[in-house]
């Protein structure tokens, strides 16, 4: 019998808390919780990651250890290598790779951009890229986006009506997303029309990417795998210096919901999930502010 298996990933850098505390700690907590089969928690500092995995022990639970850094390419292969080697497959990925500096934030815009982009959407791209092969038919893959991955936190409509081509492809969304970056450099990215916050970029970028690899699975396989972007909501957490009202396990409840979707589901699929569970239609104002 094929065990069954899902994988969680941090892979925060600075500013933001790690897999031993946080939204991650309890989607993995939920995952062990009621995913039947082997839960992978990944992170990119070991120490941090096994922290994480000695607390959820203490709580009976059993997830496995694996180290990953999505941002380097020999990791990446490793766990790759790894699962297939080991499980043949995979059923559940959680994608949570995120930076955001603070408003207090000192480096320049450009360096700002360049950095959120190349974890929060680059490093996903090249990441699905690698692991997307092992899905398994009826695998579940959900990107963790935010509030700020809505299409109207871009102001300029020129861009929005690139970002609603149907016909979009991960390569032309990456030029996009590329060009964001460029326009930092060239001090001209609010003019364009992208507005002042990389977050709010790289977010987009993951909210239109799931809706992209949704439309290439539908049309190329395997069956019923089902991608969707969840916005977890405004968490109690390192991330948001404490100021979310929400706690970690009800800005986990949206991605686990996910990860356990029910074989041949019709809704939410290629979806923009709010973490209440309600879709929410990613062009028309969202039904709460966070």
């Amino acid at each position: 019998m094929t065990t069954r298996v899902a994988i969680y990933y941090n892979n925060f850098l600075q500013q933001v808390t790690g897999s031993n505390k946080g939204i991650g700690f309890a989607i993995v907590k939920g995952l062990c919780e009621k995913f039947p089969g082997v839960v992978y928690l990944t992170a990119r500092d070991e120490g941090r990651g096994k922290a994480a995995v000695a607390e959820l022990n203490k709580l009976g639970f059993k997830p496995e250890f694996h180290q990953l850094d999505i941002t380097d390419k020999e990791s990446v292969v490793r766990l790759k290598n790894f699962i297939k080697e080991k499980h043949g497959g995979l059923d559940v990925l959680v994608n949570n790779a995120a930076i955001a500096f603070k408003a207090s934030a000192t480096e320049p815009t450009s360096v700002q951009a360049e950095v959120t982009l190349a974890t929060n959407y680059f490093a996903l791209v090249d990441f699905c890229n690698e692991m997307f092969p092992l899905l398994r038919p009826h695998a579940r893959v959900v990107n963790l986006s935010s509030a700020a991955g809505h299409l109207l936190k871009i102001p300029g409509e020129e861009i929005r009506q690139k970002l609603l081509n149907p016909e979009l492809s991960v390569d032309q969304l990456s030029e996009l997303m590329q060009s964001y970056v460029i326009a930092t450099k060239n001090g001209n990215q609010e003019s364009l029309g992208w507005g002042s916050g990389s977050y709010v970029v790289s977010k987009v970028g993951v909210s239109k990417l799931s809706f992209i690899q949704q439309a290439l699975f539908d049309k190329n396989g395997p069956e019923d795998v089902v991608v969707n972007a969840v916005h977890p909501g405004y968490v109690d957490t390192d991330m948001t210096s404490h100021k979310g009202p929400l706690t970690i396990e009800e800005g986990a409840a949206a991605a686990i919901y996910l990860s356990l979707l029910p074989p041949n589901i019709k809704e939410p699929r290629g979806a923009y999930v709010w973490h209440d569970k309600r879709v929410v239609d990613w062009t028309k104002p969202t039904p709460t502010a966070f």
